[in-house]
């Protein structure tokens, strides 16, 4: 069932236009998740290593170890939710767009959001067994009708699901501990060599398989973590309607106060975790993480702020933001061919003996692309080309 909406839900601080600090958030947070997906793509064993726990953080035993390590909690968890923040707000956006319109919700929405479902499963068998396209499909039904209730009803959702969220992975962590304490795999274990060799050397049909047999493991994390992307959701519908993302005062004062907030809690609170060793990656990654994206895009809107004319990178972040659907397959894919025997097989020819240099190399690399490449799309195009076969697709 659909609701007519007959009067449109401001948002202060607003325009009716693109708003451009939105972009540029949006392009941090694409490149942002690339920060920690590199080394998924370069580990032995790829995709399966993040479940065993294998390739790991290094620690800061040595200058190559402390750059990984640091690199690595800088991204960790925090472009991933910045990134699900933002998605929140651009659910708001359309929410808003029906509404000055009169049309009905979610109505249309809903083609879109299973046809991002479907995006996504293409995307988890055939590029990347970590997808998170799926995850924010789903979640988007939901709170796209949560958006027809009251503020009250959406708070009261949004809450229940960050408690829950909090309570399940703080059982997680404790039993992480308990079985780490026991002699267990509390730190992880090794990828078994079938696995890593099917990724050094085996074919592409034979990488396909292997996530079509292990979908429920692979699958794990959007399961444990949809609380936290329901929470993540309503935040960014909230900080949307309070005017956050506005040129005005109002929408500066408002960064700010995330700026301090959301770093002055998270930084300290993911310190904690790291000293609590592996038995705290998912507090880290799951609880304080989030903190700290809120943190980022305060950080990053003060710098926006600050711009006086747009330079190379901001209009390569903004870029990427407007094609952000294309750019988030399209690293993936170079990744893939880069790091995999399919394609170039650096990951094992490169090894261990370039890390860190070469992945982080290798980062840089994607996103310099990434950044002309879109910049150079669109003053041809309006839309990226994914985001163009969406819109083609749904009108018909």
């Amino acid at each position: 069932m659909t609701k007519t909406l007959s009067t449109p839900v401001g948002a202060p601080g607003s325009s009716g236009g693109r708003l451009a600090l939105l972009d540029v958030l949006r392009g941090t947070a694409i490149l942002g998740t690339l920060m920690t997906n590199v080394w998924v793509f370069t580990a032995p064993g790829a995709e399966w290593a993040s479940l065993t726990g294998a390739g790991g953080m290094p620690g800061f035993t040595s200058l190559p170890d402390g750059a990984e390590t640091l690199f690595r909690l800088v991204a960790d968890g925090k472009f991933l939710a910045m990134l699900t923040i933002i998605f929140g707000v651009g659910l708001a956006i359309q929410f808003d767009s029906a509404a000055r319109r009169g049309l009905p919700w979610p109505g249309t929405y809903r083609g879109r959001a299973l046809f991002l479902l479907a995006e996504g499963t293409v995307h988890f068998v055939l590029v990347f067994a970590w997808d998170v396209l799926m995850g924010y499909a789903l979640t988007a039904l939901l709170v796209a009708r949560l958006l027809t209730r009251s503020d009250r009803a959406r708070r009261r959702v949004m809450w229940w699901a960050g408690g829950l969220h909090l309570l399940l992975m703080g059982g997680l962590t404790a039993a992480l501990a308990a079985v780490g304490d026991d002699g267990g795999a509390g730190s992880g274990g090794d990828v078994p060599r079938e696995v890593v060799d099917l990724y050094a050397h085996g074919g592409y049909a034979d990488q396909i398989a292997f996530r079509l047999e292990n979908t429920v493991a692979l699958r794990l994390e959007p399961m444990l973590t949809f609380g936290l992307l329901v929470f993540l959701f309503l935040l960014g519908v909230r900080l949307y309607r309070a005017g956050a993302f506005g040129a005005d005062a109002a929408g500066r004062r408002i960064r700010t106060r995330m700026l301090c907030w959301g770093l002055g809690l998270g930084v300290p609170l993911t310190g904690l975790s790291v000293l609590a060793g592996p038995d705290g990656f998912l507090l880290e990654r799951c609880c304080a993480a989030p903190l700290v994206a809120v943190g980022y895009i305060g950080l990053i809107g003060t710098v926006v702020d600050r711009v006086r004319r747009e330079g190379l990178l901001t209009k390569g972040l903004a870029s990427v933001g407007r094609t952000a659907l294309s750019a988030y397959v399209l690293q993936n894919v170079l990744c893939v061919l880069v790091s995999y025997g399919i394609g170039l097989g650096l990951a094992e020819r490169l090894g261990e003996s370039g890390r860190p240099w070469w992945v982080m190399g290798l980062w840089a690399a994607v996103c310099a692309v990434l950044m002309a490449g879109s910049a150079v799309w669109l003053r041809r195009f309006p839309k990226g080309p994914l985001e163009s076969l969406q819109s083609r697709i749904l009108r018909r």
